[in-house]
């Protein structure tokens, strides 16, 4: 617990709500406390304690608040979601529970699948898996880590999604029968980690953690890619048609025609390359981003951004040319 409330990730978000510090102490505040953290706590401890945090606080805990909305207030909730009724939980409490108790027994294996994978990297290197040290990474750095592990989680998604979990193998059929009810209709956010371990090693944990393992970027990058990661998976598996952002709604979209369709296509996690492949179901990647930026009228909203600026601009060049005849005429009546 002690290393949960000492995450300098946990601290630099909390530190705003709780007290009225500018931005150089909150970094500041966030320096001391990871540097804390490094030296008081071994390499191995603070990844596995900061990976389970990280999935407990976004992904556990929204998803059984999602699953208790859409149990108790089903009314309300079809309302908000992708195909309605039918997109709601069946109300069973013993099938709830043995789902949410699949959920929470991946969980920690996974956990101890990827302390077992450090605890030999670690040895075979002589060396932490991941960067973890004092200094901070840089903006840039953190920029072009977080991209190339972005990418490389979007081919690793897609294939081994297509052509692993959704061939003639055995591990396909174990993905359909736990994965993949007979209902046709949207997901729920629980169902992320809800599928049998071996798929869902091949859908959920090799994707984000084999890139890792080859980048091997500052630990706090890893955690920041887990954060965005977990928090996308979370929302485009919640079956909600509310879910905000042109990116992100798209996301959920695709994710819920995945399951709706019996899985004939969007295996990728953003959907690039199921519009290259033409795998796409529903509105592709592309149309999709072009349909959302209309609704929310970013041309628009564009446009107006330029037009103020380059008014402002000009009001700035004007004001400028005035001090200077201002100037001007004085210099010539003295």
């Amino acid at each position: 617990m002690d290393v949960i409330l000492s995450l300098p990730i946990v601290s630099y978000f909390a530190a705003p709500m709780l007290t009225s510090w500018s931005t150089s102490l909150n970094l500041l505040f966030f320096y001391m406390t990871w540097t804390t953290l490094v030296l008081s706590h071994s390499p191995l401890k603070i990844e596995l304690v900061g990976t389970l945090a990280v999935r407990i606080v976004f992904w556990l805990v929204p998803s059984l608040f999602f699953l208790l909305f859409d149990t108790l207030v089903p009314s309300l909730a079809e309302s908000i979601k992708l195909y309605g009724s039918a997109s709601i939980p069946r109300r069973n409490a013993s099938s709830l529970a043995r789902q949410v108790l699949l959920a929470i027994i991946n969980l920690a294996l996974f956990t101890a699948l990827q302390a077992a994978i450090s605890v030999f990297a670690t040895s075979l290197l002589h060396r932490p898996l991941f960067k973890t040290s004092t200094t901070l990474p840089l903006p840039w750095q953190i920029v072009k880590h977080i991209a190339t592990l972005y990418t490389a989680r979007e081919v690793l998604t897609y294939y081994l999604h297509r052509h692993i979990l959704h061939s003639r193998g055995p591990v396909a059929r174990l993905h359909v029968q736990y994965a993949h009810t007979c209902k046709a209709a949207a997901p729920y956010a629980l169902m992320l980690y809800a599928d049998h371990p071996l798929p869902l090693m091949f859908n959920r944990l090799l994707p984000i953690y084999l890139p890792s393992l080859v980048v091997r970027p500052h630990l706090l990058t890893y955690f920041l890619f887990m954060l965005l990661t977990t928090i996308e998976e979370t929302l485009s598996m919640s079956g909600y048609s509310i879910i905000p952002g042109i990116i992100m709604g798209g996301i959920t979209r695709r994710t819920a025609a995945h399951y709706a369709s019996r899985a004939r296509g969007n295996y990728g996690a953003w959907g690039l390359l199921d519009w290259i492949h033409g795998t796409s179901v529903g509105k592709n990647i592309v149309k999709d981003v072009r349909d959302e930026a209309e609704k929310h009228q970013v041309k628009e909203r564009g446009v107006k951004a330029a037009n103020d600026t380059g008014s402002l601009m000009q009001d700035g060049i004007d004001n400028l040319k005035k001090s200077r005849k201002g100037r001007k005429k004085r210099s010539d009546s003295s």
